[in-house]
């Protein structure tokens, strides 16, 4: 299974969740950001990549639906309600993540 995370910058969330389940069994990661400026944008070739999208916001879920709707086709889009407040690999950003995240995914 092929999972992209995305926030806004990515910067601080999407690539500490990108870390956190990096070697988790039978899932293939990925992280990008919907900003212009972002680290590492949101393509039409990640989103074609991925089988599940995971966002950080509802305004990301939005976000990605105007700007790449063509490009979603069926994908599953789940959001994750985690706000900007956190540093990369912030312990509390890394709780959430993996109180949240691993229900989606394979068995580990």
């Amino acid at each position: 299974m092929r999972v992209l995370f995305i926030c806004s910058q990515n910067r601080l969330r999407s690539p500490t969740a990108e870390q956190i389940f990096a070697s988790w069994e039978g899932v293939e990661v990925a992280s990008a950001g919907l900003a212009d400026e972002a680290q590492k944008p949101v393509t039409r070739e990640l989103l074609a990549w991925a089988h599940l999208i995971f966002v950080m916001e509802k305004a990301h879920r939005s976000k990605l639906a105007k700007k790449f709707r063509a490009h979603l086709g069926d994908k599953r889009i789940v959001c994750l309600d985690i706000p900007d407040e956190y540093h990369y690999m912030d312990p509390a950003l890394v709780a959430l993540l993996k109180a949240k995240v691993p229900r989606h995914l394979p068995p580990s």
